[in-house]
């Protein structure tokens, strides 16, 4: 997802899209626990998108402030 994209979602878009990568780098750490995953570098990847949807979040909300 690029920053174009994520900066022009709501906040109510932005937290329920934090919510769903939580939950999916949950389940990649779990299938990595239990057996080596095809691609390791989606955990990266999601915990880099989850970083950025908060700092967007955090933005947002001193605007709106």
């Amino acid at each position: 997802m690029k920053n174009s994209e994520i900066r022009a979602l709501t906040i109510d878009e932005l937290k329920s899209k934090i919510h769903g990568e939580k939950e999916a780098l949950q389940k990649l750490k779990f299938a990595r626990a239990v057996s080596p995953i095809e691609n390791p570098m989606k955990i990266r990847e999601s915990k880099k998108l989850i970083a950025r949807l908060n700092t967007a979040l955090s933005q947002k909300e001193l605007e709106n402030a």
